[in-house]
């Protein structure tokens, strides 16, 4: 089974973007599930590439994932017929990070303009890493910066932003 194990911050500075690849644009789309499913089913595009993802309910900061590359003609349908109301747009920046990881800082688009996170893929839960200066305060345990969650309440509808420290 495929597990992801992932840290996600906020980002409270520019200072990543000197070593930042040049961003790719995703468009992330959420089916409905039942109530309470503890399933994200999500559709993206990258680029010129279709994705379809099932995410499960989190356990800390892993989960199970699995993620299938489909045709780009039905992923557009399916974000077009299915997702439509529930969409995230942002554009994906990789930076290096030590120990040969790598950290995706996303700048949201649209409705979640403003924000920025940065995630770091783990090999395991208890993983070291190195937390560069830009990198802000930890949200990972906080289910309202999922996708999932902004594409249903986006940054802009938030009252109170909360600090990035």
């Amino acid at each position: 089974m495929a597990v992801e194990v992932e840290r996600k911050f906020l980002v409270r500075s520019a200072d990543w973007r000197a070593q930042a690849s040049p961003p790719q644009r995703l468009i992330q789309g959420y089916l409905p599930t039942a109530p309470g499913g503890g399933v994200t089913m999500r559709i993206r595009v990258a680029g010129e590439t279709g994705f379809i993802t099932l995410k499960g309910r989190p356990t800390g900061v892993s989960r199970s994932e699995f993620e299938y590359e489909i045709p780009l003609a039905d992923a557009l349908a399916m974000l077009s017929e299915f997702c439509a109301a529930r969409r995230v747009e942002k554009l994906r920046y990789l930076v290096p990070a030590s120990g040969g990881l790598c950290w995706e800082v996303d700048e949201y688009l649209g409705r979640n303009s403003g924000l920025f996170t940065a995630e770091i893929e783990l090999p395991a839960p208890d993983c070291p890493f190195e937390r560069p200066g830009w990198l802000g305060r930890e949200v990972s345990g906080d289910v309202r910066f999922t996708n999932g969650a902004l594409s249903r309440c986006p940054w802009c509808a938030w009252p109170e932003k909360p600090p990035t420290e």
